[in-house]
């Protein structure tokens, strides 16, 4: 597994992108493991969920810097969380590369994903009319993974499944420029929060990330 890329945030907050070329018994040995943990690591289907789950741990374990055991586990909604130390994280991966982010002191989300041709056929499930009509069509793929990148992070960050990406995330217009930042607010009943996300392009890929409070520099 070898680190493709690491970025600070501030002095609390990081993300970071592993390349995943080990086998899965090579990231196994790098873990300490309970056995709820490998009951459900027996439960996957070999492959790439599989490699997934073992290298998103790995990554996290890189990042935290620690030799204790570092008990990882999902809420009923899905939403990733420790319960040995105070740390906030969020975990993401697609195809070759996993990514983390990590915060001592608030709330993250992040999310990777190769950059395909096919979010062209489902951009009407996630973006609503008023989106779709800031979408650069020189730039028009990219663009859309933005915005679902931005989605996804502000969804994990949030951390509750009864989110609508159209009628619950809402996105303002910004210009795709292969890396940068916009704002985006979720509005959900009597919750209403207001975000600066940030995105990049790396390796094919799109990076979508938000925090509580991302500090500029």
């Amino acid at each position: 597994m070898a680190l493709a890329y690491h970025k600070k945030i501030d002095s609390s907050t990081s993300f970071a992108i592993w390349k995943i070329e080990e086998s899965a018994d090579e990231l196994l040995a790098q873990l300490q493991l309970k056995e709820h943990e490998k009951s459900y690591l027996d439960s996957l289907i070999s492959g790439k969920r599989n490699m997934h789950w073992l290298s998103t741990r790995v990554l996290l374990r890189k990042m935290m810097d620690t030799d204790e055991y570092i008990d990882c586990r999902v809420d009923e909604d899905g939403k990733p969380y420790l319960t040995n130390f105070p740390h906030f994280i969020s975990l993401s991966h697609s195809y070759d590369y996993a990514a983390v982010m990590v915060s001592k002191n608030k709330s993250v989300g992040i999310d990777i994903e190769l950059v395909k041709n096919k979010i062209e056929r489902i951009a009407s499930k996630f973006m609503s009319v008023d989106e779709m009509q800031f979408i650069d069509e020189n730039q028009r793929i990219e663009h859309l993974y933005v915005c679902w990148c931005a989605k996804e992070a502000i969804y994990k960050l949030h951390g509750k499944k009864n989110v609508s990406f159209i009628e619950n995330i809402k996105l303002k217009p910004f210009a795709y420029e292969g890396e940068g930042s916009f704002a985006a607010k979720l509005e959900l009943g009597t919750i209403k929060r207001e975000f600066n996300v940030h995105y990049e392009r790396f390796d094919g890929y799109m990076i979508g990330f938000v925090s509580d409070d991302i500090n500029e520099e």
